[in-house]
Formats: structure tokens, sequence, C-alpha cells
């Protein structure tokens, strides 16, 4: 579902999806879609890409570099975890967020956005996030995250145990 503004504003024909049991998702993205038990939608996409999206996360795949594989999100509601295998020659995978842009090369993480804060955190792997806006940047490593706003420093932090499982329970995890 997107707006005849924006189909014309983009390169690639995106989908927005509203994850729950009934999404779909069109063979035009190169991902296959299977709703789970728990309310979570998990794309399964070329390149050995997976996504699994909270129940009514709002989020968009994007083909930046016109392949016809899935290599960006953008993000505007609610959480996705994602694991994108590192392989010669790919292109980052990256999400963006109003707030933030996640980018990796071969990692499992997870990104939460909601009203004025996108939070980011990584299973495994590295991840580079900076803000959307340009100003600051921050690698972080397994069990780390971050959460980003309009203001105020990008602070890495080793997220405790309940705040990891609080959001990977949100991811069916």
């Amino acid at each position: 579902m997107t707006t005849p503004a924006r189909v014309g504003s983009i390169a690639f024909a995106g989908v927005l999806l509203f994850a729950g049991p009934a999404a779909a998702q069109p063979a035009k993205s190169n991902c296959r879609s299977a709703p789970t038990a728990q309310g979570t939608q998990t794309l399964r996409c070329e390149a050995a890409i997976t996504i699994v999206a909270e129940s009514g996360a709002k989020f968009e795949l994007r083909d930046r570099n016109r392949d016809g594989q899935v290599d960006s999100v953008e993000l505007s509601n609610k959480a996705l975890l994602l694991e994108v295998p590192k392989k010669p020659g790919r292109t980052k995978f990256d999400v963006v967020t109003p707030q933030a842009i996640a980018a990796v090369r071969g990692t499992k993480w997870a990104v939460d956005t909601e009203g004025a804060k996108t939070s980011v955190f990584v299973v495994n792997g590295r991840v580079s996030v900076a803000r959307s806006a340009g100003r600051g940047s921050v690698v972080l490593g397994p069990g780390e995250g971050v959460d980003v706003e309009a203001s105020g420093e990008l602070t890495v932090k080793r997220w405790a145990p309940p705040r990891v499982a609080a959001l990977m329970s949100r991811l069916g995890q």
C-alpha cells in the first residue's frame, strides 16, 4: 500500500507492510511471508535475509541498487528482527527510521521505533548506527544497544537481560 506520490518518487516499487496474521507479501519483492503463532510475520528473502516483524509493524522493503533483491527497510513503527548473512561483494543492508540508520553486513539485530525514539540492539555481529540527520554515529557489538532520539549523545550500553527479553518476546523469540 504505497501512495501514488510515493510510487513516483522511488525507483523500486517498495511494499508497505503491516505485519500481522493477514499480511501478504507480493512476489515482486522476492520475499516469502509467513505469519507465526506469536502474531509476528516472518519474511524470508533472497540471499538468505530473514526479517521478523512485530505484529502491527509498519515498514517498507527497498531495493536501492535495483538488482531485484531487498537491501534496505524503512521502518516507521514498532520492531523488526533482521538476520543478514555476510556475503562478499554485497552492499550494506540498512534499516532507516525517522531517527536513525542502522547498517550492517552479516549480523542479527533488532530495530524498534516508536514516537521520537529508535532503539537498536545487536544479537550477534556488528551494526553501525547513525542519526538520520547525520550528527554522530556508533558501532554496536553483541549484547549492545543504543537509543537514538533527536538530541543527546549516542551512548552504547550493554542491555540488561529483562530489556532484551521484552524486545525479543515482542518478536516471537
